[in-house]
């Protein structure tokens, strides 16, 4: 079976955009798994479509395996196949049931849940169709660090050509022996994990920066020099003029020094002519020269939240003690809980705790004028993400560019966004986020808030939350990102087959 992946001169734009995502790619993959890296919103998911033929490229040749598999980052929808999956016995479809720790009765409960075990049913799925290409587009979102382990493993197992989108530092690390990074509209593939590909890339830019720099400084000499020469040039072809005129004066005169003096100015003006531009002919050709040592564009990042402020009220949530459902049979116990304003709340727990049940009761108990309030959900659909670029282009100007001076400040190019309709689950939460500081929050409220961003846009985020004096409510598998940012944990571990607590420490971790 054919497993190689080989892109040939491949070019992409959507539709609508001012200069291409991919222009000239030439790149093969072969077995085993491949991370694909860069920025949000510059053509990672696209790069995956492409392998794996839901899109066509606009110009060049993508060879494929034979069967080739796409893995969607949202997990909205059940996944293709489902129903078969769990309705087989055959040896593979149990190996994946079990590698993944799939429950018996998932498939009748979808939409029960959590985002974490939709992740896993729909890698599991992936496993059993064991197609010679598998693309996986953000696999560790929504997982917890149990989870992780279960889902490395079982990649590791998979045989054919696999290409890996993910934040995932380790990840990226402990599977992939190759990546490629993204910097539309080239991509460079490089040996090793993400870690050994960024010390080479940087490695690469000092140096570019550097005979960048040598040969804008060379560039700028000869200019001078040739500025120099032909000043001089000038200034004799002035005095030559001077000379005629004042010989033309003087017509009887038949003293021959006049003519020498002449003669030698106007050689000397010759060829200061000539130096200078042979002076500028080289300039021109260190300048032209310096496109070869492909120096990015570097861009500011991370921003205060000057507009957040600590709100003057004296509670900004008050819970009282009870219990929710979670799930069919299961009840998650709480004791009074209860945000000040200046507070730093972790919620913290494995997947299918009710985190996100919980974040559902609090909703209508924030005492938050609304302006105030940051929420930027674990998940947000393709509609729902649509709907709210569409909202930010019809901001008054003057606002629509502060929200993109922000959203740039996390790392992402504000104008492939607005050339788009639908932005990429990274971006809509970079946006929303921009939106909410745009309004100066009391609270901020983020359910998995490192999912979907890019490696740049989570040290950002990190920045701009520790610098900010408003109430936090942060629920996250991402312990190093905790461990900066929170004061207070609350944490939720099952106590029973049927029964999930929440347990409050007041010392962070």
């Amino acid at each position: 079976m054919n497993e190689i992946l080989r892109f040939e001169n491949v070019s992409f734009a959507w539709p609508g955009m001012v200069a291409p995502l991919l222009d000239g790619l030439t790149v093969q993959f072969d077995r085993g798994w491949t991370g694909i890296v860069g920025a949000n919103g510059c053509g990672k998911t696209t790069l995956l479509k492409l392998a794996s033929g839901e899109l066509s490229p606009g110009g060049g040749i993508v060879a494929r395996p034979d069967s080739c598999l796409y893995v969607v980052q949202r997990t909205d929808d059940p996944p293709a196949g489902l129903a078969e999956f769990f309705a087989s016995d055959d040896a593979p479809a149990w190996q994946a049931r079990v590698d993944l720790a799939i429950g018996d009765d998932w498939d009748a409960r979808w939409e029960t849940l959590s985002h974490g075990e939709r992740k896993r049913l729909q890698i599991a799925i992936a496993l059993w169709r064991a197609p010679g290409l598998l693309a996986l587009d953000e696999p560790t979102n929504h997982l917890d660090a149990d989870a992780r382990d279960v889902l490395l493993a079982a990649l590791r197992r998979y045989n054919g050509t696999g290409l890996l989108v993910s934040h995932d530092r380790a990840l990226l690390d402990e599977l992939c022996a190759k990546c490629l990074f993204i910097t539309p509209p080239t991509a460079t593939l490089r040996p090793g994990g993400v870690t050994a590909g960024m010390e080479q890339d940087r490695r690469e830019q000092v140096a570019a920066r550097a005979q960048d720099d040598a040969a804008k400084r060379a560039a700028a000499r000869l200019r001078a020099a040739a500025q120099e020469r032909r000043e001089e040039g000038e200034r004799m072809a002035a005095r030559a003029k001077a000379m005629e005129k004042n010989a033309k004066r003087n017509m009887h005169d038949h003293d021959g020094k006049a003519a020498r003096q002449l003669a030698k100015l106007t050689g000397k003006d010759a060829w200061a002519g000539k130096q200078s531009a042979s002076l500028a002919r080289r300039a021109a050709k260190a300048q032209a020269g310096r496109a070869a040592f492909h120096v990015r564009k570097e861009y500011a990042t991370g921003f205060w939240l000057d507009g957040a402020d600590v709100s003057r009220r004296n509670s900004l949530l008050r819970l009282p003690a009870g219990e929710l459902p979670v799930g069919p049979g299961r009840i998650l116990a709480h004791p009074a809980l209860e945000i000040g304003p200046a507070d730093r709340i972790a919620l913290t727990g494995p997947n299918g705790t009710g985190k996100s049940t919980l974040l559902r009761a609090f909703a209508p108990n924030f005492n938050v004028p609304r302006e105030h309030l940051v929420l930027v959900p674990q998940e947000i659909s393709a509609a729902e993400s649509a709907q709210i670029l569409a909202e930010a282009k019809r901001l008054p100007d003057a606002t629509l560019g502060e929200v993109m001076s922000r959203f740039s400040r996390l790392g992402s190019r504000p104008g492939r966004l607005l050339e788009s309709a639908q932005p990429s689950p990274g971006e809509v939460r970079k946006l929303l986020l921009a939106l909410g500081i745009a309004r100066g929050p009391h609270l901020i409220v983020m359910d998995e808030p490192t999912n979907h961003l890019d490696l740049p846009g989570i040290l950002c985020l990190e920045d701009a939350l520790a610098a900010a004096p408003c109430a936090m409510l942060l629920v996250s598998h991402d312990e190093r990102f905790l461990a900066r940012l929170a004061r207070k944990r609350w944490s939720l571990a099952e106590t029973a087959p049927d029964r999930v607590e929440l347990r409050i420490s007041h010392d962070f971790p």
